[in-house]
């Protein structure tokens, strides 16, 4: 059969809604459709959410774009990454999922510092103890909610619960199970010393593959007997979505969060943390990224708190009609914490330079500009690290604009190729689905033959340096007050 008469299915989980994409062996989209859901946050730095409404909501989405196809021939699956699920005896739900944004496990993080060694975390999971990852809030749950911990007998990932209701199995893939902080990411295994050290049973845990290998097949009348891959998380997904998958390549998302990630054969720590080293969708191979909390976040908090009556086309036109540095506004995109490359999840947002001269269209370049400016940091500590871009291919509701590419390419100095896709994840897990079936025999080909881009953007005179320098002395200069304000709120 030839690829445009075979249909895939890549279902995104993200932090807004599920996306579920229907595409033929090409890579051509032919249908889409997305459901949103809540995001809870009943305390100051918390971030929730309710898994059945992502099954639910997953569940419309793949019934709308499956419906008068007769035979599917794979789902891949991909979705925001470190959330915890925890299911009881009966499989069902024990508490809301504490999802990747949360940041209430900061003394979690400490204890597991302290339990494994500073230097040996970083050696075994390739990453520091952060409180977005998933071990951190495992053991947050154990200390404060332990009723719920001893009615715990599964722990998956967001995606994976998806995997779970469509198909019975307890699984995830090497790239999620990254960013749990309980993997070897060398031997791309569960890490028995993590573990032990912890106090965690590996018998929680859901099996590990190879992000295009069969986990399963659909046991629901809903696109019964269709095998399902493993999958990616959101941006190992992203990457194959995109033909980030050989050294030298290289993308930027802007979606909630911010990522720079670039692939690489050899695996590369970051000695500082600053950084995530994590195993990626191509097997036996990795990917360093960069991560700011708050990126799409920033423009959508302030476009829904203050110009909610603005498309983005018209937010566009007004920061194209101001100046480079916003007239001497500098915007900080700590909404949420940051990861690259402070590590504090105290930090908050910060407007610096306000004047009476500034008017919304001002405040709205700096945000653009204050998210560009996060991820120069991303980029600056890959390269730091020997892994050295030829350009970046650009992903993410963020992408589409305009503006915003032409900001990131004279800011980081590099051209910005756009994606021909706005669903990268979604192609990717597709692709990953087309290897795992058999249509293609490696990722690398699968990409080849699937992935288009659209023309780069060039970089022009970098006027951002002196603005970009002021921006990275700020957050020293404020880290002790984040930290004191965080206590008042204690």
């Amino acid at each position: 059969m030839q690829p445009n008469n075979k249909y895939f299915i890549g279902i995104d989980l993200g932090t807004s809604c599920v996306k579920a994409v229907l595409f033929d062996g090409s890579g051509n989209a032919l249908k889409t459709a997305s459901y949103g859901y809540a995001l809870m946050q009943p305390k100051n730095g918390w971030a929730e959410q309710n898994p059945d409404e992502w099954w639910k909501a997953a569940k419309n989405a793949l019934a709308e774009v499956s419906d008068g196809i007769e035979y599917i021939s794979g789902i891949g699956l991909t979705g925001q990454m470190h959330g915890l699920v925890m299911l009881d005896e009966n499989n069902e739900v024990i508490r809301p999922a504490i999802i990747w944004c949360d940041q209430r496990t900061a003394a979690e993080c400490g204890e597991i510092t302290e339990m494994v060694g500073k230097e040996r975390l970083i050696e075994i999971t390739a990453n520091p103890a952060l409180t977005g990852f998933t071990a951190s809030k495992i053991m947050w749950v154990k200390k404060h909610e332990p009723e719920n911990y001893a009615k715990c007998r599964h722990i998956l990932l967001p995606k994976d619960y998806i995997r779970f209701k469509l198909t019975g199995e307890f699984a995830t893939d090497v790239s999620d199970a990254s960013g749990m902080q309980l993997l070897d990411i060398k031997k791309r295994s569960w890490s028995g010393e993590v573990l032990k050290k912890l106090g965690i049973n590996k018998a929680l845990l859901p099996k590990v593959y190879e992000s295009p290998e069969i986990t399963g097949y659909v046991n629901i009348e809903l696109c019964k007997d269709t095998p399902v891959i493993a999958g990616a998380g959101d941006n190992a997904a992203a990457a194959v979505g995109t033909g980030v998958v050989e050294n030298g390549k290289a993308f930027v998302t802007i979606g909630t969060s911010g990522v720079v990630f670039a692939h690489t054969d050899k695996m590369v720590i970051d000695k500082k943390g600053r950084i995530h080293t994590f195993c990626c969708a191509v097997p036996g191979k990795w990917h360093v990224m960069g991560v700011t909390q708050a990126a799409g976040l920033s423009l959508k908090w302030f476009r829904d708190n203050f110009a909610e009556s603005l498309s983005y086309k018209e937010i566009d036109d007004m920061v194209d009609s101001v100046p480079v540095g916003s007239d001497k506004l500098i915007y900080l995109p700590y909404l949420m914490g940051e990861r690259t490359p402070w590590l504090d999840e105290n930090a908050r947002g910060v407007f610096f330079g306000l004047s009476a001269i500034h008017t919304r269209k001002h405040l709205l370049r700096a945000v653009m500009e204050g998210v560009t400016f996060s991820l120069l940091d991303c980029l600056s500590v890959i390269k730091e690290n020997g892994v050295q871009p030829k350009g970046l291919i650009a992903c993410g509701g963020g992408s589409e604009s305009e503006v915003w590419r032409k900001m990131m390419a004279d800011c980081f100095i590099i051209p910005i190729s756009a994606s021909n896709t706005a669903d990268a994840p979604c192609l990717g897990a597709a692709i990953l689905a087309m290897v795992g079936t058999g249509l293609y025999s490696t990722v690398e080909k699968a990409c080849a033959a699937v992935i288009r881009q659209n023309g780069a953007v060039m970089p022009k005179e970098n006027n951002y340096s002196e603005y970009y320098e002021i921006y990275r002395q700020l957050y020293p200069k404020l880290k002790d007050s984040f930290r004191e304000l965080q206590h008042i709120w204690a």
